[in-house]
């Protein structure tokens, strides 16, 4: 609930002071895959997903979570899935390596240990913080409305995720036909 902050329109000289309640305690993951086809839109797959802070739960996605993700992406896709992961712990959890070892559909490919500028997601999520800064939240659901609403906009906006995988540097090559 803690807004991220950015330039103000305010007169030089007078800061302006937005007072924001304590913290919540519920927080929002989100998940996402940028899918690039060449002769095709671009798409942004997402998943957010509310998370109680209750003693002992879980604050994050967990490699099920996940693995739903991927078969919504290939539902959605209809065809084969080739993701490009980080090396974030939960991408590298067994049962995800095990589940994707068992479906021919899926293929992985693991970014450098530490590339966050080789990512296309980074990208999305540095145009979703853009979009929602300077905003104060009165309740945890206007955070949600706002994430989705946000998403909801870059997903319609092909040329969005394209400038994403443009700012890796990053090039899709169809494959030759032999």
């Amino acid at each position: 609930m803690t807004p991220p902050r950015a330039r103000t329109w305010g007169r030089r000289g007078h800061t302006p002071v937005i007072r924001v309640r304590g913290r919540s305690r519920r927080r929002t993951s989100v998940a996402a895959l940028c899918c690039y086809k060449p002769g095709e839109p671009s798409r942004l797959i997402h998943r957010p997903r509310t998370h109680l802070l209750l003693k002992g739960a879980r604050k994050s996605f967990s490699w099920t979570d996940y693995r739903d993700l991927l078969v919504r992406a290939h539902i959605q896709l209809a065809g084969p899935v080739m993701v490009v992961w980080d090396n974030l712990n939960t991408h590298l959890a067994a049962g995800l390596k095990q589940y994707e070892a068992e479906h021919d559909w899926l293929t992985t490919i693991r970014l450098p240990p530490y590339a966050p500028d080789l990512n296309p997601v980074e990208a999305v999520w540095s145009l979703v913080r853009r979009a929602m800064a300077n905003t104060a939240f009165d309740t945890p659901d206007d955070l949600d409305h706002v994430l989705r609403r946000e998403l909801r906009r870059i997903q319609l906006r092909s040329h969005l995720i394209d400038g994403c995988l443009t700012a890796t540097g990053l090039a899709i090559n169809p494959p030759t036909p032999p």
